[in-house]
């Protein structure tokens, strides 16, 4: 994402996203294997030509669960300098729930009653009990998608007794969620991007909604959720791939992740879902704006116009 920086306002630039799948074949492992360094490196350098092209000063670039959880990720980082130039920040579980819950803000009014915000990456999956106000809990668990898919999503359909296993597993590991659930008691789940976009994209086609593609908020409702789960779970990923909406780079994750969704709803009673386009680097561009200009790839500018560029590893 790159991004002009005047005072308090923002003028997208560029936006767009690469697959680069870095828990792929060791995140289970703690290790990031060669062919996902690979990925990553020839990401971060197609990603290193378009900010030259822009003249982009200030880079910021994080990585999340799958690199910090890596026994190998000092190895990666330093490798990722060498050959882009670009210096990557490793970020605790806590600041990475902390960012996302700035960038959810920036998307939509959260109003004064509690939600549930709810972010699946590949290594870890964040939640924050939050109003617009102040996030009351914020927690990251270690049960990321891509976790997921290597653990239970042996068998394509997904058996059903592998789906059984996986809410099982849920319930052991989630547990600290589900008392601060009670605590807090939240009644809306507020998906950010992710497979919470790939949901809102589904639905919108087979209701013949036309999505506003710069919106910060996407249609979505907990019926139409329910629905697209039970056919997600009959299908293969080449049937998965042919339904309207799908986002190709989502297609291997998207099962196991609904059921994650389903599990959340279910369990925790929450009456209603809203989905961000906006998450962690959008929380990235939020703390910039609030905060002194810094120098990560190079001199930064010192005009009141700044430009940003924002990457995430997960």
């Amino acid at each position: 994402m790159i991004a002009r920086i005047r005072g308090q306002k923002t003028e997208l630039l560029h936006r767009e996203k690469v697959a680069v799948k870095i828990g792929e074949g060791g995140i289970n492992a703690r290790i990031i294997i060669d062919e996902a360094q690979a990925r990553a490196i020839s990401a971060l350098k197609h990603f290193s030509k378009i900010i030259e092209e822009h003249g982009i000063k200030e880079v910021y670039a994080t990585a999340t669960s799958a690199i910090r959880n890596a026994s190998n990720s000092d190895v990666i980082t330093q490798k990722i300098f060498q050959e882009t130039g670009i210096q990557v920040k490793v970020i605790s579980g806590e600041e990475e729930a902390e960012l996302i819950y700035f960038g959810v803000r920036r998307a939509m009014e959260l109003g004064s009653d509690k939600s549930l915000i709810m972010d699946i990456g590949g290594g870890s999956v964040e939640f924050i009990i939050a109003d617009a106000g102040q996030a009351y809990y914020r927690q990251s668990f270690e049960i990321g998608a891509q976790r997921l898919l290597d653990l239970f999503h042996h068998h394509d359909p997904m058996l059903p007794a592998e789906v059984d296993r996986l809410n099982t597993y849920l319930h052991d590991r989630l547990k600290p969620l589900g008392k601060a659930v009670k605590d807090f008691q939240p009644t809306t789940l507020v998906g950010s991007s992710g497979s919470f976009d790939t949901l809102s994209e589904i639905y919108c086609q087979e209701n013949g909604i036309e999505r506003d593609l710069v919106a910060t908020e996407f249609p979505l409702t907990l019926e139409a959720c329910a629905v697209i789960h039970e056919d997600l779970l009959v299908k293969d990923k080449g049937e998965r791939l042919l339904i309207p909406g799908m986002i190709p780079l989502r297609v291997d994750m998207i099962v196991v992740a609904s059921c994650l969704i389903q599990y959340v709803v279910k369990h925790y009673n929450l009456q209603n879902i809203r989905v961000s386009a906006y998450a962690l680097k959008e929380g990235v561009l939020g703390q910039v704006i609030d905060l002194p200009v810094t120098n990560n790839r190079m001199p930064a500018p010192t005009s009141v116009s700044r430009n940003f560029s924002g990457h995430s590893l997960s």
